[in-house]
């Protein structure tokens, strides 16, 4: 699922910036997001996580929601105060695990509070969409700040467990990437 998720990021920019058809393209990134919560129960629930799933998973995630926050931008359908914090959050991150990647050592494992936060902004995200061309604006507004401003303090919080992990990880020896130790 992870990969078919991938697959609806250009369709969905398509939508967006090619056919300005912003309702659709909204609809299908709350699909793109629901269909994310759904790959992770059905792997768990039938015992099939993988590698690939797993390094795929939060790169779909990436994608989609940095798609969605400059393509809505361009489009002029995100607010900037929404959009700002998330990219420059989504570029830290990604330099920080790029950077673990790269030295060999290790990964970061995702957080309950780091899918929280992105399912209210797979929520937020959409229901600005819907707001700006007036479908039920007077409810996907309200629940597009109210999503938007919660997800993006829990992206916040949990980035900075993340830089808490690294942190920890920098510590064992570089192409050491063997089992970790349980946290306490």
């Amino acid at each position: 699922m992870s990969f078919v998720r991938l697959l609806a990021v250009p369709w969905f920019l398509w939508l967006l910036l090619g056919a300005d058809r912003t309702v659709a393209a909204g609809l299908l990134l709350l699909a793109i997001g629901a269909t994310d919560w759904i790959d992770g129960w059905l792997a768990r629930r039938l015992d099939q996580v993988s590698k690939l799933g797993k390094m795929l998973d939060p790169v779909a995630d990436r994608l989609a929601i940095i798609a969605a926050m400059i393509g809505g931008l361009i489009a002029g359908v995100l607010p900037a105060w929404f959009v700002v914090p998330l990219l420059v959050r989504e570029a830290l991150m990604t330099l920080l695990t790029g950077w673990l990647m790269l030295t060999g050592r290790g990964t970061i494992d995702v957080r309950y509070l780091g899918k929280l936060a992105t399912f209210l902004l797979y929520g937020a995200i959409p229901s600005f969409y819907l707001a700006a061309v007036d479908v039920g604006r007077g409810v996907f507004e309200p629940l597009g700040i109210g999503a938007g401003a919660i997800g993006l303090v829990l992206y916040y919080v949990v980035a900075g467990a993340y830089v808490g992990d690294a942190w920890r990880l920098r510590q064992r020896p570089a192409g050491n990437i063997g089992p970790r130790q349980e946290r306490s």
